[in-house]
């Protein structure tokens, strides 16, 4: 079974890459993130006529989630259980549901912003939400596993230049500890190997050459149960998918499970 969680940054920006893409990686179950289309606007059609089913949260502008499945879709749950509001909003950043042999999210956890920003507490309260959401089925027996864009780089080897981040997000104690948090919910962080340099990066920013300088970070992951980690035969990050034209500025994570 091939799962992948992907970051398009506009799913209608990126549709023709994006079902190309399906059709030549022979992925079962697409976690999707930052679709930036209300669900009416999402391309369920399209997709449908490759084989996949989609469950979509999403209500325009920024944000929204996806899990596209052509082995597929069941209980499914749209918003993160108890998850908080901003400023009176609750945001798409969540969906979840069974897929064949797994339970699945896709997650897109807030930016931040700047530390001491009110987003920035959210950021961490939302990672509060994310842990007892998932706590019942972390531990269970069945594979399952949280993918998504999750804006926290987890160690400094995840960031190409540590000492430029002095004083932003992704990189700060709170975070880190809220990952740790997660993880200590019974998940394993599985990390992908890369098809190219010594760091598995995931994304790189448009501006000032930041992929063709390799200038990246490892903020989309893929948190599993004990039972999905070890199914894991294989994870990669598919950076092909960051090149030419159009491309959005993540690159899809894959993992192969032996189930």
């Amino acid at each position: 079974m091939r799962i992948a969680t992907w970051n398009v940054n506009s799913i209608t920006a990126r549709l023709p890459r994006l079902l190309a893409w399906l059709e030549s990686s022979g992925t079962d179950v697409l976690c999707v993130q930052e679709t930036k289309c209300s669900e009416e606007q999402f391309p369920s059609g399209q997709l449908k006529e490759l084989g996949y089913e989609s469950a979509v949260h999403a209500t325009g502008r920024w944000n929204g989630v996806a899990l596209l499945s052509r082995v597929g879709l069941e209980d499914v749950v749209k918003g993160l259980p108890g998850g908080p509001e901003y400023e009176g909003v609750s945001e798409p950043r969540a969906v979840s549901a069974v897929c064949g042999p797994v339970r699945l999210w896709s997650v897109y956890v807030p930016n931040g912003r700047e530390v001491g920003h009110e987003h920035f507490a959210y950021k961490l309260r939302w990672f509060e939400a994310l842990g007892a959401a998932v706590r019942e089925d972390a531990a269970g027996s069945r594979p399952f596993a949280v993918l998504g864009d999750y804006n926290v780089a987890p160690t400094d080897d995840d960031v190409w230049d540590r000492s430029l981040f002095d004083g932003a997000t992704h990189v700060t104690p709170e975070e880190r500890a809220a990952l740790a948090a997660l993880r200590a919910e019974g998940l394993t962080d599985v990390v992908p190997r890369p098809l190219k340099y010594d760091r598995p990066f995931t994304y790189w920013d448009y501006r000032e050459l930041g992929f063709p300088k390799n200038r990246g970070m490892r903020i989309d992951l893929v948190y599993g149960n004990g039972p999905f980690a070890t199914a894991v035969k294989d994870s990669y990050v598919d950076r092909e998918e960051r090149k030419g034209k159009g491309a959005s500025d993540h690159a899809p994570v894959v993992v192969d499970l032996d189930l």
